[in-house]
This record gives C-alpha cells, sequence and structure tokens, in this order.
C-alpha cells in the first residue's frame, strides 16, 4: 500500500519530470468553491501523476478526490483550499498515478467460473505444454479439490496450435484419465471445448448429432462420434447452459472474479457476449451490492428478443448498482488460431476438421448478419461485433452499410472487436463510419506463431495493425479478451509497443505503438468507447477517481521492460478495491 498520512502540512515535490525534458503539467483545474467545502477526502503527490487528457503526456504535481470525484487537478500551489483535518495525504512515494484501466473487450462472466476451473494456457502462462501435461494439470486439480465421481472437472486455456507434433487432446485421452467424471477443456479461442463421453452425453451430443452451419464437431476417425472438440455454432448449447448457483455462491463469484480484474487495475469490465441466464445472474449480484467495479454486459444477438422482454431497452445503457447494458454483441466468424475466423483466401493449413481450400465460414449467412446490425441499429443503442478475418470485416461493412442505407447522419456507437486481420484498404470506411476497432496486440506474443503457419507470414506481420489505424484517425481500443488470453493489462500495453513473438521474434515492427499511445487505448478511448468519456479515462476535475497505481511509470522505462511493470493499488471512486483489506 502506497503510504497514507493525515493531519500533515503538505511538502514541496521537487524534482518530478516528464517524459522528454521538464515537467509538462495542466494548469490549475478545480471544481466550484461549493465542492472545495469541508475539504478534500484525499490528496495525492510525491510521483508522477499522469493525466492522459491531452496529445502528449501531461503531468500535475496534485490530485484531490471527494466524494468518489476527482475536484482538482493541477500544481501544487492551488491545493490548499482542499486541505483539511480529515483529509488523508498519499505520498505517491515516486510511484506513478493514472487512471483505472478499462477493459476494451474481455468475458466478464468467465471471471466468476475460472476461479474453480483448472489452468490450461501453455507456457509461459500455464503448465499445459501437451497432452499429457494437460491430463496430469487436470488430475492435480481435481484431487486438490477432492472432486467426487460425477461431478464435471473444467479447465481453461487449451491452445491446440502449440500442442507437440500435432499431437491434440481428444475423447479418448480424458475418457482414460477420468471415466466416472464428466470433463470439459475449453479451447484458448474461448469458441469450443474438447468433451469426454460423460460430457458429451450431458450436453446432449451424439453420433446423431448434425454439423450446424457454421460449427465444428470433430469425428473420431471412421465413425460419425463426436471426438471432443466442438467449436463455434456448435458450441453454443454448452455456453448457453449456465449451471446454476446459489445466491451466496453468485456473490462470492461476483468478489472473486471482480478482484481478478481490480488486480489488474482495471476499474470497468466488459461481459462480451452475454445470454440471458448469466444477465440474470450478473444482475442479481449487482443488485446485493456485490460489485466493486463498473461492468457492463452486451447481450448475444441469438438471445436479444428474451433478453428484451425481461430488460427493457430504456433502461440500457444507465448504470445500477454498478452494472450497465452496454449494447448487443454479434458474432460475425470465429477465431484464427482455430482457423475458424473467415478470410478471403484459404488457410494454409486447411480446416480444423482437415477441410480443403478452407476460408472458414462465417457465423450466420450473410443476409441474416444483415438483418441483425439492422435490428440493432433500429433499437439505437451500441453494437459490438466479433469480426477477425479480412472476409469477416467486408461482411460487417457489407451488414453495416444495408442497416444504415444511405444515411450516415445518425451518430452510432459501433466496435469491431478483434479486428485482427483488418486490411489496409478497409481502414477508410472505418474513418468514414467513426467505427471504432478494438485490436487484440497479445497474439503478437501468444498466437504468432500459429497465424504464420495458418496464414502466412505477411499476413500474420499485419494482425492487429494499431500504429496504421492510428495514423489514419482512428482511436482504437486494445484487450485481452480474457480469459482466452491471461487477465493482464501490463503485458497488453507491452505487446502494442513491442510486438514480439514468444520465440522472441519482431511481429510487424512498422506497427509499434507509443507507450502513451498504447496507454491512450486502455484509458482515455476505452472510455469514448462506452460514450463515459466525460466521466472516465483521464484525470480531470468532476469525472469518477477511478485510479491506478504503478511501481513505475511505462512512458520512463526501456520497452522492453514496460511486462516488468507491477500494479501496486487500485482504487474505484475514491476507495481502494486492490489490494482488498484484511
Amino acid at each position: 500500500m502506497i503510504q497514507v498520512s493525515r493531519r500533515t502540512s503538505f511538502p514541496i515535490v521537487q524534482g518530478v519530470t516528464a517524459i522528454f525534458g521538464a515537467l509538462s503539467t495542466i494548469s490549475l483545474v478545480s471544481l466550484p468553491q461549493s465542492a472545495q467545502a469541508q475539504g478534500a477526502d484525499s490528496i495525492y503527490y510525491g510521483g508522477d501523476i499522469l493525466t492522459m487528457a491531452g496529445k502528449t503526456p501531461q503531468y500535475v504535481e496534485r490530485l484531490a478526490i471527494k466524494n468518489g470525484k476527482i475536484v482538482y487537478a493541477g500544481p501544487a500551489s492551488g491545493i490548499t483550499p482542499y486541505k483539511a483535518p480529515t483529509t488523508s495525504v498519499v505520498n505517491l512515494k515516486g510511484k506513478t498515478l493514472l487512471p483505472g484501466f478499462i477493459d476494451g473487450h474481455s468475458h466478464y462472466y468467465n471471471s466468476l467460473q475460472v476461479a474453480n476451473q483448472a489452468k490450461l494456457y501453455p507456457p509461459p502462462s500455464g503448465p499445459a505444454r501437451d497432452v499429457p501435461s494437460i491430463i496430469a494439470t487436470l488430475q492435480k486439480y481435481a484431487k486438490e479439490r477432492n472432486i467426487p465421481k460425477g461431478e464435471m472437472i473444467i479447465g481453461y486455456g487449451y491452445d491446440d496450435n502449440v500442442m507437440p507434433g500435432g499431437r491434440l487432446l481428444n475423447r479418448d485421452d480424458l475418457d482414460k484419465a477420468f471415466p466416472d467424471n464428466p470433463v470439459r477443456v475449453d479451447h484458448i479461442s474461448m469458441h469450443g471445448t474438447v468433451l469426454n463421453s460423460l460430457a458429451l452425453k450431458y450436453y446432449g451430443y451424439s453420433a446423431e448429432t448434425k454439423t450446424p452451419p457454421g460449427g465444428v464437431i470433430v469425428r473420431k476417425p471412421g465413425t460419425n462420434e463426436p471426438y471432443g472438440l466442438i467449436m463455434e455454432t456448435a458450441f453454443l448449447p454448452v455456453v448457453s447452459k449456465t449451471e446454476t448457483m446459489t445466491p451466496e455462491q453468485e456473490i462470492a463469484a461476483t468478489r472473486a472474479g471482480q478482484a481478478l480484474y481490480a488486480e489488474a487495475g482495471i476499474t470497468t469490465a466488459q461481459e462480451g457476449a452475454t445470454h440471458l441466464g448469466q444477465l440474470q445472474t450478473i444482475k442479481r449480484a449487482a443488485d446485493t451490492g456485490a460489485n466493486i467495479i463498473d461492468v457492463i454486459a452486451y447481450p448475444f444477438i441469438t438471445d436479444l428478443e428474451q433478453t428484451l422482454a425481461e430488460f427493457p431497452v430504456s433502461e440500457w445503457t444507465k448504470y445500477r448498482n454498478r452494472l450497465k447494458i452496454g449494447g448487443v454483441k454479434l458474432t460475425v466468424d470465429g477465431s484464427p488460431q482455430g482457423r475458424t475466423a473467415y478470410f478471403t483466401t484459404p488457410y494454409l493449413t486447411g480446416g480444423p476438421a482437415g477441410e480443403k481450400n478452407w476460408r472458414g465460414e462465417l457465423t450466420f449467412p450473410q443476409d441474416t448478419i444483415n438483418k441483425m446490425v439492422k435490428q440493432v441499429y433500429s433499437l439505437k443503442v451500441p453494437l459490438l461485433l466479433h469480426c477477425n478475418g479480412d472476409g469477416a470485416i467486408d461482411s460487417f461493412l457489407k451488414a453495416y452499410e444495408f442497416a444504415r442505407a444511405g444515411d450516415y447522419s445518425r451518430y452510432w456507437n459501433v466496435t469491431t472487436i478483434h479486428s485482427q486481420f483488418m486490411r489496409k484498404d478497409q481502414m477508410p470506411k472505418f474513418v468514414k463510419y467513426k467505427v471504432r476497432p478494438s485490436f487484440y496486440t497479445l497474439h503478437t506474443f501468444y498466437f504468432a506463431d500459429a497465424h504464420i503457419k495458418n496464414r502466412g507470414k505477411a499476413q500474420a506481420m499485419y494482425i492487429s495493425p494499431t500504429r496504421d489505424a492510428i495514423d489514419s484517425g482512428l482511436r482504437p481500443t486494445n484487450h485481452t479478451d480474457f480469459v482466452v488470453a491471461p487477465l493482464d493489462q501490463i503485458m497488453m500495453l507491452w505487446s502494442a509497443v513491442n510486438r514480439t513473438s514468444r520465440a522472441g521474434a519482431s511481429i510487424g515492427s512498422d506497427q509499434r505503438i507509443s507507450p502513451y499511445e498504447g496507454l491512450k487505448m486502455m484509458t482515455l478511448w476505452g472510455a469514448e468507447q462506452y460514450d463515459e468519456q466525460s466521466r472516465k479515462g483521464s484525470l480531470e476535475p468532476g469525472k469518477l477517481a477511478d485510479l491506478v497505481i504503478l511501481n513505475q511509470n511505462p512512458l520512463k522505462v526501456k520497452p522492453m521492460a514496460i511486462k516488468d511493470i507491477k500494479v501496486l493499488e487500485t482504487v474505484k471512486e475514491g476507495k481502494t478495491i486492490y489490494p482488498a483489506k484484511p
């Protein structure tokens, strides 16, 4: 914890410098005198207070907070009216204070679950380097938790792209190790899972199950029996089968899940594809006052009618108990590392079930996508679209133009999630239509080798083309897609700045951005994605006191050292939420 003192005289800060040259400060800014009455609740000083408000880095010497909001951000000379005997004076001791990180895209609901699941990321994020290590990790997990026979065992983070020699996990592996338990091993893309026989039965899959359009069910060679891997639309029965929790379990899971976000410095999280049962769970917990961060949920398009029946659109885009419905989520294609993303050219490695000339598939037919996008436009709510392949982005643009029918006068908040294989020739339309891409630069580290193998070097080097997007006038965000990648905002920033693979190779060095631009994607531009820039994203009077304190300034360390920076404290509306109080 940063040292706090009370009833102290206020020392003069000396020697604080900006990243380039002398101290750059914002001119004295504060709220009216009425907001200063009785002094601030807390005042921060003694470190780099980076506001994220300007086009270039700007620092202030003092930050004052009252009633959960920032009331002053400016030089030391103007702080006196905000001091009172009850004011907490926080000495940063050279640490760095920033706006709280805003999650560009993740799957918040999964955070409620993964605390009770086996972590199966491959190294360096986890232990699952091959099939034997996956089985061993699951066995250790089951033993440590004394999981009885018949109870479901779930793991997450399985990455088939890094399995040595292409030896993939299948139903038989899981059956042999766990003959008496249903086992579910979720794919790292979050677009599929590997199930053993008992789990296949539990979720209703059999030899008679037909593969739905836009779905993948890998069959055991020589038979029609599912071999374990279920992907895309075929995976929806698993996703929609929400496990029942007691009210006490919902609250406990909410606190555990949000603690993961707070530990990462995140004060606003996204639930990026919410089925009705999940939304009901999230709302029940929020209504008890369990939320310590803001959560923005996006009902999935297939649940839209049911969701609207229970949650009228008039209630959307408004916070209640730190939860708001932010808009609608539509998935246009799948995962590039899972070889289900939709491209205009074939994969070099074929399809996930051995398909030849495989370009991936749209999740829904183009005509259906057109109608879905138009439906959301008519509701006048924001839209998130999962688009990975360049073909999927083409599909989105067609649907967008169909929905607007030539009239682009009305503002519409639209974000394309992942946007990984965006072509440069597609960017002008994003600029024209004011569509925001949310990139996924962590792929340059975690999945670069898979993309080179599947798509070729030239296309892989252009994944998440952040530099070109910013230079074209776009203000993109960045995200982890947790639980697909670990919930690590600092690692995400590092990946955007360095674009270096697991093997240490440069992945599209011409698309690197500055650390300040990377922080913009996580703060102010993130707030803009949610139409919340008037209350979040920068350290300015009138905005929420959502803060994160780092042990080092990302603008003042060597770019490759950014990943070693630590989150020391996270503050939501003036109250510390990480580390948690004993």
